[in-house]
């Protein structure tokens, strides 16, 4: 005997929410470190950078006046020599920011949550890459066997033409999933929008757009993707200039100039928040056996969903989803919510007695 559908136009309320949502920004010249540290990692380091083999210099990152966004920006300086990884390893060199295990819980990804990751950044127009790796964002993991290779990799390297590379690996063996021209990149401010769902099946979407007007230089997107290193405790991200020194005759001098860091969490919603936000939404009656056809509501049109039960847990959604039809086969008699989770703080929550 067929199941029988019951067939929604949903118009479910969006609603905005006050997701956790964290943001770094320059204030002008001095104390950048203390700033920095001030919003990463309260009370620790946040920062990465080779001042101990260059103190003369002084600080490797700073804050300066931008004349085109009008406003005051990070610098991230790197030298050819006699600058390394922190006084720690001599055939690379590291200036760069992060989150880690003392950073706030909200910073840090766990399993089964979405986070949008934004930020702008300028290469200078005469901006060179060797051969080998220039890093500027990283996504890793923290804990488990493949904490030691990001996850995710924005890498410049020396081509026909130079590229900037997205990578990717769930395990310990990294590949480029897709490149863009860096002449397309350099001399431009450009505006990046990362968001990741974390999970074994999890999804990864970047666009990369020029500021001036808003044009894409750069974008990929997937929707089945192993976004999660297996044993990891979290991930995290890291920006700034990570660059290998085996080619130092092919690389130079450089600053990248970054600005306008957010991370936006969207972590699972209690109780009281998912009552809160159906006050307006459709309430469904349904027998035991039904099979909800989305229709305007679609699963692709949203960053992540969530299938919550009337106690507020969250009830696993394998094999429940298939081509927009959600199967309730099988389930208890109760209230239960689900949830569309959207970039921007927006979501829209849906309320079924079964």
């Amino acid at each position: 005997m067929r199941k029988p559908f019951l067939n929604l136009g949903i118009t479910v309320l969006g609603i905005s929410l006050g997701f956790s949502q964290t943001v770094l920004n320059a204030n002008g010249p001095g104390n950048t470190y203390e700033d920095i540290n001030a919003v990463l990692a309260p009370g620790y380091n946040a920062v990465e950078t080779p001042d101990c083999a260059h103190p003369d210099f002084g600080r490797h990152i700073n804050e300066v006046f931008d004349a085109e966004l009008n406003t005051n920006v990070f610098q991230f300086i790197a030298h050819v020599t006699p600058d390394n990884d922190r006084c720690k390893k001599y055939d690379r060199q590291r200036v760069e920011i992060k989150t880690y295990a003392s950073s706030p819980d909200n910073l840090k990804a766990e399993e089964g949550e979405t986070v949008h990751y934004k930020w702008m950044f300028k290469l200078p127009r005469n901006f060179k890459v060797s051969s080998s790796f220039t890093h500027i964002h990283q996504i890793k993991a923290v804990g488990g066997p493949y904490a030691s290779i990001p996850m995710i990799t924005l890498t410049l390297r020396t081509g026909n033409p130079d590229r900037l590379e997205l990578r990717h690996t769930s395990t310990d063996s990294q590949a480029t999933i897709k490149t863009v021209d860096l002449n397309l990149l350099r001399g431009h401010w450009v505006s990046v929008s990362e968001i990741i769902h974390f999970s074994n099946k999890g999804s990864y979407d970047i666009t990369i757009n020029h500021l001036s007007n808003n044009t894409s230089v750069f974008s990929y997107s997937n929707d089945i993707i192993d976004t999660w290193q297996d044993g990891a405790t979290f991930s995290r991200p890291k920006w700034g200039i990570y660059r290998s020194l085996k080619h130092s005759n092919d690389i130079k001098d450089e600053i990248i100039r970054y600005a306008n860091f957010s991370i936006e969490e969207f972590g699972p919603l209690s109780l009281s928040e998912l009552q809160k936000r159906v006050d307006n939404t459709i309430l469904v009656a349904a027998s035991s056996k039904q099979i909800i056809n989305f229709k305007t509501a679609k699963p692709k049109d949203y960053d992540a969903i969530e299938f919550y039960d009337g106690l507020g847990n969250i009830v696993a959604l394998e094999n429940r989803i298939k081509r927009f039809k959600l199967d309730f086969s099988g389930l208890n008699s109760g209230t239960y919510y689900i949830v569309f989770k959207k970039s921007e703080q927006r979501i829209k929550v849906l309320k079924i007695s079964i």
